[in-house]
């Protein structure tokens, strides 16, 4: 049996859309800071790919909640 932290999670329609308002959120908080800081910059990237990572594990914090899970 897969240990917990690799589990994959089904999620109910309850927890799609919470993954769809994560994207939502990170992608408005994207736009807003490319809008003050330009996109060009290597900090811009880093920006980019710490705000990918954060929404992976916002979507991860979501979906380990039973509440968000298929039964």
């Amino acid at each position: 049996m897969a240990r917990s932290e690799f589990t994959m999670h089904l999620l109910n329609p309850e927890g799609i859309a919470k993954a769809r308002l994560i994207a939502e959120v990170m992608t408005d908080t994207l736009n807003r800071l490319e809008e003050l800081c330009g996109t060009s910059s290597r900090e811009m990237a880093i920006v980019r790919t710490k705000m990918e990572e954060a929404a992976f594990f916002a979507k991860k914090a979501m979906a380990v909640n039973p509440n968000n899970q298929e039964s």
